[in-house]
């Protein structure tokens, strides 16, 4: 079925075709409908690559005319569309310049999607959590201390009103993460983890991504305010939001982790990517550089503070997270991702270069003597092995002196895209719980804690 279009008429809003609900499976349908504000991210798009059978196929949008909606309803329906499993989706869209206000007024769903231009996420959390809608948001949900400080009160309104409010961690739900964690439980493999130190950090996560990209087989156009860090934030609070949660959902599972006891940032820094006009256009589409790029712009060149690195401790344990974004990827490759994790008996490292054909792979590399070695591989062997019973098909292969590769089966790498899905029906788990794990709110706080204590650190240095 095609998108439906419900286009502004004398103020009104006219709906087209309106589909009805379907009961599918067990699940009963329509509980939840889902409102999508101001999408100007692709991210909006793809919570809705999957299907739901509690979700009501209609999708309310709000949000101003322009590129970025019309992007976001052409992925809509390219998933109503594809040849295999196509998505029912109907959008009722309101484009007036009243939006924000008519989305509340109205109130048409109780799920608010939100991903987009990053300056005014946390003002949209911050008027659903208030007018008592459950919110779903795209990282990050705070750019600064400002906004974290923001964030903190949204917390409050979500608890006092009933919500509940959620960023999307789809890297949790990567195969190679989720078997480094797994790996980390078994003190006979990974032993006690390591303190590390400045110089040496116990727990390492880097990430690289790229500005022009294929997305659900179709090249990203970028609306040109994700190139303005005032919009879209630094790289330093934006992707490491992942690399951070990470951290603290791996090395410490379902502790809560307090930002005001249980960290000491260290240092942080941030450098710029420079993009020709050539390479803004093809990104953009546009001819040229917005009057709000023009004082990052030298010459010809762009530069957009998109890298930066952090060191902190949490729990006395030494870590580091950074981003780099460069302009695009090599043939055959894509967005990296590479970590490391420092036990007394091995490390587990993730990953995803040219060696591997830019696919993550996990390896173990044990620091035991060589007297203990045959011990060491037979614990090893046997982790995998009850691991093996959640996730059949792991297996072992042994690729050098004391390193092993994780041989995992190609139905569990999914890809990034997938994982949205994945995050979008744990928090529908939640919502019919009607409650989050408890360790999630205070860890969100002290995710974005992290990221924009150590923006404003970074600007200082």
């Amino acid at each position: 079925m095609k998108t439906t279009y419900s286009i502004l008429l004398s103020g009104g809003l006219l709906m087209l075709n309106a589909s009805c609900t379907t009961k599918t499976g067990n699940a009963p349908s329509g509980t939840v409908t889902l409102i999508t504000l101001d999408p100007g991210h692709f991210h909006a798009a793809l919570v809705q690559k999957a299907s739901y059978p509690q979700v009501d196929k209609n999708v309310y949008v709000y949000a101003p005319e322009g590129d970025d909606l019309r992007e976001h309803l052409a992925k809509i329906d390219g998933y109503n569309n594809r040849k295999e499993n196509p998505a029912q989706w109907n959008e009722i869209v309101y484009t007036g310049a009243d939006y924000l206000e008519k989305m509340l007024s109205e109130k048409k769903g109780n799920l608010l999607i939100t991903a987009g231009n990053n300056e005014k996420k946390t003002h949209y959390i911050e008027q659903a959590v208030s007018n008592g809608i459950h919110v779903l948001a795209d990282k990050p949900m705070a750019i600064d201390a400002g906004g974290f400080e923001k964030l903190k009160a949204c917390f409050d309104i979500a608890a006092r009103n009933h919500v509940l409010l959620y960023d999307i961690m789809t890297e949790r739900y990567e195969i190679t993460t989720i078997l480094q964690k797994e790996l980390s439980l078994f003190p006979e493999v990974y032993g006690a983890q390591e303190k590390g130190s400045p110089g040496d950090p116990a727990i390492v996560k880097e990430s690289v991504h790229h500005f022009f990209k294929t997305v659900s087989g179709h090249p990203l156009k970028r609306p040109a305010w994700f190139f303005d860090t005032k919009q879209q934030g630094e790289g330093i609070v934006d992707v490491t939001t992942h690399l951070v949660d990470l951290v603290q959902w791996e090395a410490f599972p379902g502790q809560v982790i307090d930002y005001r006891t249980d960290i000491r940032l260290l240092d942080a820094n941030h450098w710029p990517t420079t993009l020709s006009r050539e390479q803004f256009k093809e990104a953009t589409g546009l001819d040229a550089y917005p009057a709000y790029l023009q004082e990052n712009v030298s010459g010809d060149t762009l530069s957009v503070f998109a890298n930066g690195n952090i060191f902190y401790t949490i729990k006395g344990i030494h870590a580091k997270v950074s981003v780099i974004w460069n302009y695009t990827y090599p043939q055959g490759g894509g967005d990296t991702h590479y970590s490391v994790m420092k036990g007394s008996k091995a490390h587990l490292i993730i990953k995803q270069g040219k060696e591997q054909g830019y696919k993550p792979a996990l390896f173990v590399q044990a620091v035991h003597d060589d007297a203990s070695a045959s011990t060491y591989e037979k614990a090893l062997q046997h982790a995998i092995q009850t691991i093996a019973d959640r996730y059949p098909g792991i297996s072992l292969n042994k690729t050098g002196d004391n390193l092993w590769e994780i041989n995992i089966p190609s139905q569990y790498h999914n890809g990034h895209e997938a994982h949205f899905g994945q995050v979008t029906e744990a928090f529908l788990g939640y919502l019919e719980k009607g409650a989050l794990p408890e360790w999630e709110v205070p860890n969100m706080l002290t995710k974005y804690y992290i990221t924009t204590q150590a923006l404003e650190l970074a600007q200082k240095n």
